[in-house]
């Protein structure tokens, strides 16, 4: 069979007399992109370990009680509560903002605890994933979004861990995924077309990755995630969100942090504040 001019060189020409580089360069180049990729997340990994371990150093003291958020970053917080409960002998009781919260309480040998019992916290550590410059936070990408809040709300101090990708000057200028919003299953149509209705943008009810069907959070509701067109008074948006029947709690939190801890790319810690608490 005759073969196409190209083909047929490529089949006649030896190895060592073709183009240096023209079989590799595909393979060469996406080796190129992976060990990027791969230094870019060890870099904002040890960005998240910076900011946790600073705010845990900064804010935990003795007898207190904690409230622990969820989230890759909280994983190097709670390391580092551990470390300095062991090696300072702190008391320490510590409330969890979901199930992977508890279990890392668990697994780090942390004294566990609930609202039941004790139902005022000293300090609430919790990362992000967005802040902008007012402190106003996205929360929610890890579905734990209502505990988070409930648990955050009832603390003397809110904390915030963050890398240096979650630090913006408004919200959505970094997170693109939108505001998640926790509703109850049988009203998340309604709610849908009422948030597009009102405030315009897309809303996308977030499907599970490992199982078939919606995300379901540890409280048996949905999340929807409201991708909002423009810059809105979020205050204002929130408390209309929160209005909707069905509507459990939104990914917004507004006016509550008091201290936000990003690890940046130089190996610093940038810290944004209100007043100290």
């Amino acid at each position: 069979m005759r073969l196409p001019g190209r083909l047929a060189l490529l089949r006649s020409t030896p190895l060592a007399a073709r183009p240096p580089g023209r079989v590799r360069t595909g393979r060469a180049a996406a080796r190129r992109g992976f060990s990027r990729g791969r230094l870019g997340s060890t870099m904002a990994e040890e960005a998240k370990k910076r900011a946790a371990f600073a705010a845990v150093d900064k804010h935990v003291q003795n007898n207190q009680v904690l409230g622990i958020g969820s989230g890759s970053t909280i994983v190097h917080a709670v390391q580092r509560l551990a470390e300095r409960v062991k090696e300072e002998n702190l008391t320490i009781v510590c409330i969890p903002t979901s199930f992977q919260a508890r279990q890392l309480i668990l697994q780090n040998g942390l004294t566990l605890s609930d609202l039941d019992r004790n139902p005022e916290l000293d300090v609430a550590i919790d990362g992000a994933d967005e802040v902008d410059s007012d402190l106003n936070l996205i929360k929610g990408g890890g579905g734990c979004l209502t505990q988070e809040k409930i648990v955050a709300g009832f603390a003397k101090c809110f904390i915030v861990i963050a890398d240096y990708r979650k630090k913006s000057d408004s919200l959505g200028e970094q997170w693109k995924k939108g505001v998640p919003i926790e509703v109850i299953p049988m009203a998340y149509v309604p709610v849908t077309k009422a948030l597009t209705k009102k405030f315009g943008g897309v809303v996308e009810l977030r499907m599970a990755v490992n199982k078939a069907g919606p995300v379901v959070t540890d409280n048996g509701n949905f999340i929807l995630d409201w991708k909002f067109d423009k810059v809105h008074e979020w205050r204002e948006v929130n408390s209309a969100i929160k209005m909707i029947p069905g509507v459990v709690e939104t990914g917004l939190f507004i006016d509550m942090a008091q201290r936000v801890y990003f690890g940046m790319e130089d190996g610093s810690v940038s810290v944004r504040e209100k007043p100290p608490c």
